[in-house]
């Protein structure tokens, strides 16, 4: 008999390093089939007036019916911004919406938000620096929102990219300097925070440049999504948090 395959769909805002998820499913190994669908942005702009209309429900219901083309097991909005910006209320509400209308129950959905808050917990850390490519602004969301959910946040740097896709275009030396500049001594975990920044590829070499667990957004997004179908499988090569047995289950979204 065959293992069943765990099907977990991203809607992924607009276009800059969604190349990583391919790459995640091919080092996550069989068993786990990662489908990326792409969501109507609107501007590309880390401003909070166009963040609160990316993450809006009918952007993200419009790609709903391609992804669901396919039955999937869980849904996940990949996208940290145009999910805390909205709060932690409102990004439950966000979650809530996108759950209903994928006819799934508000457990098997999610954003990269609360994939963030429930790596932390899964970790057993809590002191963090955020390393965001963000302006300040906007990186003070993403620190209100850890907070609500327990964290204390030493040390945040914004640096001030606006575009996503300019994001999508800083290389492995770029991702680890950001990493390494904006770490702390008091941090036990750093956290780099957009899905528009790429980092598949090198999650081992995060962590060994700076001497802790580092969590990406692209890699807590696709962890997430797996944690919500079940699958507690832990894997090598992605960093720390997929080496851990996912036997701490983390409070889903709706009750977060």
């Amino acid at each position: 008999m065959s293992e069943k395959t765990t099907r977990v769909g991203f809607l992924y805002p607009g276009y800059s390093a969604e190349d990583d998820y391919p790459r995640l499913e091919r080092m996550i190994g069989g068993g786990a089939r990662l489908t990326l669908v792409h969501t109507d942005i609107g501007v590309d702009a880390h401003r909070v007036d166009d963040l609160l209309e990316m993450g809006s429900t009918h952007r993200l219901k419009a790609s709903l019916g391609e992804l669901l083309a396919q039955p999937q097991d869980v849904v996940v909005w990949a996208c940290t911004s145009a999910s805390f910006i909205f709060g932690p209320d409102g990004a439950r509400k966000q979650v809530a919406e996108l759950a209903e209308a994928a006819g799934l129950p508000v457990e098997r959905a999610s954003s990269t938000s609360f994939a963030f808050a429930h790596a932390v917990q899964a970790l057993g850390v809590r002191r963090l620096a955020i390393a965001a490519t963000y302006p300040d602004d906007v990186a003070g969301y993403f620190v209100r929102f850890l907070e609500h959910h327990g964290a204390e946040v030493v040390s945040v740097s914004g640096q001030g990219i606006i575009t996503a896709a300019e994001v999508g275009t800083l290389g492995r030396e770029q991702v680890i300097e950001l990493a390494r500049d904006n770490d702390h001594p008091d941090a036990e975990a750093i956290l780099l925070p957009d899905t528009a920044l790429h980092s598949a590829a090198w999650l081992d070499d995060l962590e060994e440049a700076v001497g802790k667990p580092v969590l990406t957004a692209n890699q807590v997004t696709a962890w997430e999504g797996l944690r919500l179908a079940g699958d507690e499988t832990p894997r090598e090569g992605l960093g720390s948090l997929f080496r851990l047995s996912r036997t701490s289950h983390a409070p889903t979204p709706a009750t977060a």
